[in-house]
């Protein structure tokens, strides 16, 4: 069936108001919950196109009820959806071809139940799960630095569509962004990632190798696009969206053109020229920031040899001193976040295992 594209947000949320409300009204009428899409999904990013239609997209959202209506009316609720939703809204299927929605496409029926994208969950019960642990409890600096960017990026950019807990809202609002000194920790970090390979580049391109330098070509102007979201107070999303959502920056303007050559570079030294742009461009952008008096923003040369470098490791130091929280000045120099410092899929997206990082800020470990 040929239909017009929605978005996967705009339609979940048309799906709540026009398909669930109504039922919930009707059936429990003083049930008392809240209604979102905070979880994974490139619709929840904003990212979707047609193609996203093939698997795990559709009319979804989470219902979040009181700890005594879960255990009251959950059952109920997952039963009566399935047997009175309409199947189709705004020429989309309701019924998906199998319970793993994450999995599941949307199929066509004409009769029986629906198998259907509405999953009900306490406040705490999906916090517990997404995040690895409930933020009304309180947030230490080890619960931020545990917590995948990834999944703070789809709380803050999800939609609440009804809040009647009156508390999806200010959760959302206290993950908003890292405190003030936790970002300094992951600016001073972020640098420091910069400053343990900046000059290597120039010295694989000068010794022949031309792959390993641009393979740190690629590794630094990444660094910098990671510094960037870091320095707009922006949470960087996985992979697949990472330069989608890059270009939505206030700086892409500036860098964007500036990797792209980088990137296109055939000689190491024309390599070197723009990386060096980015460089100066990113300490300018980090000046303006005011964390700090001005440092100098030129490149020259690293100690002896000819590498053109920006001295990350000046602004690691200037940052690091201007922490003024003492848990966070606790914290083992330059670990960063568990995204700065981990690149596996299989533990990002893993919050049970991320959070068993929490024993890497222990500075004896």
């Amino acid at each position: 069936m040929i239909r017009p594209f929605i978005k996967g947000l705009a339609l979940s949320e048309l799906f709540f108001r026009e398909a669930v409300k109504p039922i919930l009204a009707d059936r429990f009428p003083n049930l008392i919950y809240s209604a979102a899409r905070l979880d994974r999904g490139s619709d929840v990013l904003g990212y979707d196109t047609p193609r996203s239609t093939d698997h795990g997209w559709g009319p979804r959202l989470q219902l979040f009820v009181s700890e005594a209506d879960y255990e009251r009316h959950r059952a109920e609720m997952v039963r009566v959806l399935s047997e009175t939703l309409p199947y189709e809204i705004h020429g989309y299927p309701t019924h998906f071809d199998k319970p793993d929605i994450g999995d599941a496409a949307l199929t066509e029926i004409e009769s029986g139940p629906v198998t259907h994208g509405v999953t009900i969950h306490t406040v705490r019960s999906f916090f517990v799960e997404y995040l690895g642990h409930d933020p009304r409890d309180g947030l230490a600096v080890t619960d931020w630095l545990t917590f995948p960017e990834q999944r703070l990026r789809t709380i803050a950019s999800g939609r609440v569509f009804h809040d009647g807990l009156g508390e999806l809202e200010s959760i959302r609002e206290s993950v908003r962004y890292y405190p003030r000194d936790l970002w300094l920790y992951l600016l001073a970090g972020q640098w420091r990632r910069i400053d343990q390979e900046e000059p290597f580049m120039g010295r694989c391109g000068e010794v022949g190798d031309e792959l390993g330098s641009r393979l740190l070509a690629a590794r630094l102007v990444r660094e910098v696009m990671k510094l960037c979201f870091l320095m707009e107070r922006q949470y960087a999303p996985y992979s697949k969206w990472f330069g989608t959502a890059f270009a939505e920056l206030k700086c892409a303007p500036t860098f964007r053109p500036i990797f792209e050559r980088v990137l296109n570079a055939q000689t190491w030294p024309e390599r070197e020229r723009h990386l060096s742009a980015a460089y100066e461009a990113a300490a300018e952008q980090r000046n303006g920031l005011g964390i700090t008096p001005p440092l100098p923003a030129q490149v020259s040369s690293f100690h002896d040899r000819p590498y053109q470098v920006i001295h990350s490791g000046q602004f690691v130091e200037t940052i690091q001193a201007a922490i003024t929280d003492a848990a966070v000045r606790q914290l083992p120099l330059n670990l960063g976040s568990v995204d700065q410092f981990v690149d596996s899929t299989d533990v990002l997206d893993d919050t049970e295992r991320a959070r068993k990082l929490e024993v890497m800020y222990q500075k004896d470990v």
